[in-house]
């Protein structure tokens, strides 16, 4: 009886082993399972299956994995032999890293292959595979190419004044061509295609506060290989007219108050002197960045001909203020200067609610309210020139019209920060205003414009 009671005893004393040996390797599977440091994710190799690579510059790949990298191995191929370029250690297990590839010295690979294989292996820092990681590889096929794009200059307007515009008209070519424009200053101006594959024309401007300006053609292809043209312009400083204005109460209490009281921006602002300087310069920095961003606009179609006569909006108009104007409010006396502001158009007045014709064909881009320029329509008339109208009384074209040159459009006022009925003439290239008065002048037009395009399409078209 005693013995098979101990053997009773020792079956459910194995049995109870088995049970807390197979609940520990239950729990422990999922902790395995579920535990961050066991994750299953493999790492990531950021990249495009085919790339381009000048061999001059480093070739760039983008590393990635969810909790954190570990090693990695880059091995560089001609199809007939391989080296490895790069391979080591993560330090710090960095969810991302970026690796630089830099062409071998080495003579090992055919220095005059134009394909490589660059194959990545990269591992994570998690304990699973046996605490060997998730491992990812990947091959990117790379087309090596260190000639530059072919830029030349065919015809451009011969002089540049601070402050207005120019043409240029240029070829530029390449197989993988990725980047174009004309770099003028800070600014990079897009190209429209012209005529034919291969050639290109833009617009560009020389903005009136900067003093100095270069301007050259960029092309950059897919391998950044990069080749520029300078354009040779003769550059005409302009010095533009300086104002120093009182402010007085009644503007103040008047067409300052009425514009902070339109938007809940300002509403609360109090002081006069502070609302001023709220509406003058901060409303206006608002009301030109979206002028600002509806004229950067430039189609990409091929443009067969451009045809702009000069601008004459309002019949009969008289100057009452220049583009350009650096404009000083003070209050009480010159030593207390209150807000600064630029004058970035040109005003007229005729007759009270005068009619406002368009001067040339366009499409209606905006035609609606706008801060301090009031009741505002704005034209796109091609090529990346736009002109806008501020301060009218009643806008006569809605937002998507199409315009012909005669059409009325709008009808002059006293909207916005306008004391007296008037016209705020506007024009822009790519986003940078411009003088008006060149473009008032049909001269002005045809040897900077017309004349800049039939120099290009002798060239163009071999006539």
């Amino acid at each position: 009886m005693r013995n098979r009671s101990g053997k009773k005893s020792g079956a459910k004393l194995a049995g109870g082993l088995f049970l807390v040996v197979l609940v520990a390797l239950v729990a422990g599977a999922g902790y395995v399972y579920t535990a961050p440091e066991f994750e299953r994710v493999v790492p990531t190799v950021h990249s495009e299956q085919n790339v381009f690579w000048n061999r001059k510059d480093p070739l760039k790949v983008q590393l990635s994995d969810n909790e954190g990298l570990k090693s990695f191995q880059l091995i560089l191929s001609d199809g007939t032999n391989s080296l490895i370029v790069g391979e080591g250690t993560l330090e710090g297990k960095p969810k991302e890293q970026m690796l630089l590839v830099n062409y071998p010295q080495s003579k090992t690979l055919d220095p005059k292959a134009t394909k490589l294989k660059l194959k990545v292996l990269v591992t994570d820092s998690s304990l699973w595979n046996f605490t060997q990681g998730n491992k990812s590889e990947k091959v990117i096929d790379i087309n090596v190419d260190f000639t530059r794009p072919n830029v030349n200059v065919v015809a451009n307007s011969y002089s540049i004044t601070q402050g207005g515009s120019a043409l240029v008209v240029f070829q530029a070519d390449d197989e993988n061509l990725e980047t174009l424009y004309v770099e003028a200053g800070e600014t990079k101006f897009k190209a429209q295609p012209y005529k034919k594959e291969g050639y290109y024309a833009a617009l560009i401007a020389w903005p009136f506060t900067h003093t100095e300006f270069k301007a050259k053609v960029v092309a950059i292809d897919a391998a950044k290989n990069e080749r520029t043209a300078d354009i040779p312009f003769y550059l005409k400083n302009h010095q533009y007219q300086v104002s120093w204005i009182r402010a007085k109460d009644h503007f103040i209490d008047g067409k300052i108050t009425d514009l902070a009281s339109s938007d809940p921006e300002y509403v609360h602002i109090d002081d006069k002197l502070e609302k001023l300087k709220a509406i003058n310069e901060t409303m206006r920095l608002k009301n030109e960045a979206l002028i600002h961003s509806l004229s950067k606009e430039l189609s990409s179609d091929v443009l067969e001909s451009w045809k702009i006569k000069k601008f004459y909006p309002l019949r009969n108009g008289q100057k009452v203020a220049s583009y350009g104007d650096e404009r000083h409010y003070y209050y009480g006396n010159k030593e207390n200067e209150v807000s600064q502001s630029y004058h970035v158009g040109y005003d007229l007045a005729s007759t009270k609610m005068a009619t406002i014709k368009t001067s040339n064909p366009g499409k209606v881009v905006f035609a609606n309210e706008n801060g301090i320029y009031g009741n505002m329509p704005m034209i796109d008339h091609g090529l990346g020139l736009y002109s806008l109208y501020g301060h009218c009384s009643q806008l006569l074209v809605n937002e998507g019209d199409e315009v012909k040159t005669g059409d009325a459009i709008a009808k002059t006022g006293v909207s916005g920060l306008a004391l007296g009925d008037h016209l705020h003439f506007g024009l822009l290239v790519q986003g940078i205003e411009v003088r008006p008065v060149e473009w008032f002048d049909q001269e002005w037009i045809r040897k900077n414009v017309d004349n800049v395009f039939k120099a290009a399409d002798k060239i163009i078209q071999g006539k």
